[in-house]
C-alpha cells in the first residue's frame, strides 16, 4: 500500500487506530509541543489537533513516530523489505546474451516511469492567495521551545533550481516565521538548496523558492533522505511510491510541487539579504544559537480546500525525527555497502542524534582495516560530520547496546587504538571549536592481528557449546522457569 496524499495515510492511521483526534482547541505556541512530546516519548499514536488556536487549518503531528508507521509511510513492511529493493537495484551484473538484455527491458521501464510528471492542475491550488491575502500568520506554525526566536515551520518541502544548470533540489529546512511576509531559510552550506543560493547569489540573482507542507509521506521523507549528488528526490519518492509525482506548476514563481500538496508557499530568495535567525530547540536537545540566514519573501500562498497541516518538533530524544533517521539508516545501508563493502551494518544511536556516533560491524580480513572504514566513512557525504566512530567485528550485534559496550570496552587498548581527525563537524554541535568545524574521533574496537603489532594470543570468548544447551533445554522444561 502506497499513499498518493497525505489524507489518506492519515485516514489508514486512524483505520489502524494509530491516530488521536483532538477537538479542546490548543495552543500553537508551545502547548502543541507539551502534549506531543509526552505521547511521543510514551510510544503514542499519530496526533490530530482539530482546533489549534488562531487558525483554520488542522495540526497533524507524530504521523512517523514509530517504526511501524514509518514503514507504513514508505508502502512497507518494514524498512528492510526497501532496503531489499536498493540492493536488487545496485546488483552490478548485467546478463549475458540478448534474451538475458530483453528481460532488463521492464525493469529499467519501470525505472524511467517513477520519474515525476507534471499535470495541468492540483488540489494544492483549489484556493490560490496573492497580495495582502497572503498571509503567514493564518497558518498554524507552531512555537515549539520557550526561548526559540519565534514560531518555525518545521516539516516544509523546499523546492530550488540551479541557475547554471536548471536542475531540482528539494530538501528540509526550517523557517522561522518574522510575519507575515516573510521567514528564515535555514540553509546549512553543505546542502543543495544553500549551493543553488549560493550560484544565484554570485550572480546577483534572486532565487526562486516553492515550500509544499504535506506532500505525501513518501516525498516528504524523500525531503529528508542524505541521496548521492545529482539524484533528484522525487525520482527517489517515486521508487518509494512505485508511481510518479504528479506535479503542477506554480502560480507566481517557475517551479513545479507536488500537485497534491495540501499547502504551498511561493516566493524567492534575494541575494545580499541576511537576518538573525534562532535560536531553535533543535534534535540535540539543546538550542542552536541564533545566527544569520537569507530571508524568504512570499509571493503567493495556495492550498486545498480542507487542508491540514502537518508539522514536527525536534528536540532531547526519543522524538519523532528518530523514526525518520532510522529509517535513513535502514534504508540506506546498501549504498554504504556499495561503497565500503567490508561493512556489514550499522548503527546510529538515537541518543546521539545520529552525527554524534556510528557503530559499525565490518568483516575484518587484514591489519589496519577498521582504520580504513573510519576515514572511508568521513569522507561520505553526511557521514562526514559523525563525531564518534567505533567499528567492532561482524559478530557484534550492534544494535544491542549491552553487547556494544561489552566488547568494544574489552577489546581497545585507548592509545594504540583511537584515531582523532580534524573536519567538518555538524553545524549543530555546540561543542565544537568553531562553526562546523572540528575534531572527530574513530576508535578500533575490534580484534587486533598480529600484524597490527599485537603479538600476545588473542583470548576465546565465553561460550557454552550446542550439545550442552540442547541437553538443558530439556532439564529447562521440567524446571518451569519460563
Amino acid at each position: 500500500m502506497t499513499f498518493d496524499r497525505l489524507e489518506d495515510f492519515i485516514a489508514e492511521l486512524e483505520r489502524r487506530g494509530e491516530l488521536r483526534r483532538i477537538s479542546v482547541e490548543v495552543d500553537p505556541e508551545l502547548e502543541i509541543t507539551e502534549i506531543y512530546d509526552r505521547v511521543v516519548k510514551a510510544g503514542g499514536p499519530a496526533l490530530l489537533f482539530e482546533k489549534p488556536k488562531g487558525s483554520e487549518f488542522p495540526v497533524a503531528i507524530n504521523l512517523f513516530g514509530s517504526s511501524e508507521r514509518m514503514a507504513l509511510a514508505l508502502g512497507a513492511e518494514n524498512l528492510e523489505e526497501i532496503a531489499g529493493r536498493i540492493s536488487e537495484l545496485l546488483k552490478p551484473e548485467m546478463p549475458s546474451g540478448l534474451m538475458g538484455k530483453l528481460a532488463m527491458l521492464p525493469r529499467l521501464k519501470e525505472l524511467a516511469d517513477w520519474g515525476p510528471n507534471i499535470v495541468k492542475r492540483g488540489p494544492c491550488q483549489d484556493v490560490v492567495l496573492e497580495g495582502e491575502d497572503a498571509d503567514l500568520t493564518k497558518l498554524p506554525v507552531l512555537k515549539c521551545w520557550p526561548d526559540d526566536g519565534g514560531p518555525f515551520i518545521t516539516l516544509p518541502l523546499v523546492f530550488t533550481r540551479d541557475p547554471e544548470t536548471g536542475k531540482r533540489n528539494v530538501g528540509m529546512y526550517r523557517m522561522q516565521v518574522y510575519d507575515a511576509r516573510t521567514t528564515g531559510m535555514h540553509w546549512h552550506p553543505p546542502k543543495g538548496g544553500a549551493a543553488h543560493y549560493a550560484k544565484a547569489e554570485a550572480r546577483d540573482e534572486k532565487l526562486e523558492v516553492a515550500v509544499a507542507i504535506g506532500a505525501d509521506p513518501a516525498t516528504i521523507y524523500a525531503s529528508t533522505a542524505p541521496l548521492p549528488e545529482g539524484l533528484d528526490e522525487l525520482l527517489f519518492s517515486g521508487f518509494l511510491r512505485r508511481k510518479s509525482v504528479p506535479l503542477v506548476k506554480c502560480k507566481t514563481v517557475d517551479l513545479e510541487v507536488p500537485a497534491e500538496s495540501n499547502i504551498v508557499l511561493e516566493g524567492y530568495v534575494p541575494p545580499g539579504e541576511r537576518r538573525l535567525e534562532g535560536p531553535f530547540g533543535d534534535h540535540t536537545g539543546f538550542y542552536s544559537l541564533e545566527e544569520e540566514f537569507p530571508v524568504f519573501h512570499l509571493t503567493a500562498i495556495t492550498h486545498k480546500k480542507n487542508a491540514i497541516y502537518p508539522a514536527t518538533v525536534v528536540g532531547p530524544p526519543p522524538m519523532e525525527d528518530a523514526f525518520l533517521g532510522k529509517a535513513t539508516e535502514r534504508i540506506f545501508l546498501p549504498l554504504l555497502k556499495l561503497t565500503v563493502p567490508e561493512i556489514v551494518d550499522i548503527e546510529l544511536p538515537i541518543e546521539g542524534g545520529f552525527h554524534n556516533l556510528a557503530i559499525v560491524a565490518i568483516d575484518k580480513r587484514y591489519a589496519g582495516q577498521a582504520r580504513k572504514v573510519i576515514n572511508a566513512l568521513w569522507g561520505l557525504g553526511q557521514m562526514m560530520v559523525t563525531k564518534v566512530v567505533v567499528v567492532v567485528d561482524a559478530d557484534v550485534d550492534v544494535h544491542n547496546p549491552r553487547e556494544v559496550l561489552w566488547k568494544a570496552l574489552a577489546n581497545i587498548d585507548p592509545e594504540r587504538d583511537t584515531v582523532f581527525n580534524l573536519g567538518p563537524v555538524d553545524i549543530l554541535d555546540h561543542a565544537s571549536r568553531g562553526f562546523g568545524y572540528g575534531s572527530r574521533m574513530g576508535i578500533d574496537a575490534t580484534r587486533k592481528l598480529p600484524d597490527e603489532g599485537f603479538t600476545r594470543r588473542w583470548p576465546d570468548e565465553l561460550k557454552i557449546s550446542k550439545e550442552v544447551k540442547e541437553q538443558v533445554e530439556e532439564i529447562w522444561k521440567q524446571l518451569s522457569m519460563d
